[in-house]
């Protein structure tokens, strides 16, 4: 077999589960598959309305919040993760893939312990119980992305069994919301990931290059592009 020992190795992505109090990994989920795609969507916090609040249109809109942000835009993710116990031969896999779909379903599930901590406060007649806080996790895609998450969405599509009916082969759509200092409080770890999630993208926008005014044609003699860059008429 030929090797080719200087391609370097494929960085998996994957998923980090952190004690937001230490800061100490509880578990690295790592996906046997890098994902073919991803679907992300930004939607900005403006501060004012869309509509239009002058000149005959329709709109409510504050013309004074036009162009203001109340926060950090709101950040999902959507891609598909494939699980494969055949692609594994060498590792024995008595239960199929049922730990590695029992582990990324435990991210939204509270555990049995808590569910009767809940359940032992409520028989004491307590009046009100906080919702169950589950620990912090970070989706991991290189170095450059490396963000706290929620996980929005689930969903198992298994399509291969053993002769024990375990589950060997499925693949999963996975929903995710990057969590921002917006749905975090103050002074928490997950806050301070995201900042720092965000100063990467400020570094990554500063090394792009810039274009000049001639190529979107401001520049052309007649299109005024001066006074549409300086204000002047």
């Amino acid at each position: 077999m030929t090797r080719y020992p200087d391609i370097p190795k494929p960085i998996r992505s994957g998923l980090v589960v952190v004690d937001p109090d230490h800061g100490t990994p509880q578990r690295v989920i790592v996906l046997q598959f890098n994902p073919d795609t991803l679907e992300r969507s930004i939607a900005p916090q403006s501060a004012g309305d869309s509509g239009d609040a002058g000149g005959g249109g329709a709109g409510s809109g504050d013309r004074n919040e036009a162009l203001r942000l109340k926060g950090p835009a709101q950040e999902t993710w959507k891609f598909t993760a494939e699980i494969d116990a055949t692609d594994q031969l060498e590792l024995a896999a008595p239960d199929g893939i049922h730990p590695q779909l029992a582990v990324l379903e435990m991210l939204v599930q509270p555990t049995t312990a808590q569910l009767r901590a809940a359940t032992r406060l409520t028989q004491k007649g307590s009046i009100e119980i906080s919702p169950i806080e589950m620990p912090l996790t970070l989706f991991t895609w290189g170095s450059k992305r490396v963000m706290p998450v929620r996980l929005t969405e689930l969903s198992v599509n298994e399509s291969a069994f053993d002769v024990h009916l375990n589950p060997i082969r499925a693949s999963l759509s996975i929903g995710m919301k990057i969590l921002t200092v917006s749905d975090l409080p103050a002074g928490h770890r997950g806050a301070d990931l995201y900042m720092a999630h965000l100063a990467q993208k400020e570094r990554l926008a500063a090394a792009a290059r810039g274009g000049g005014l001639g190529a979107p044609g401001l520049g052309a003699p007649g299109l005024g592009g001066a006074g549409l860059v300086t204000g002047r008429g």
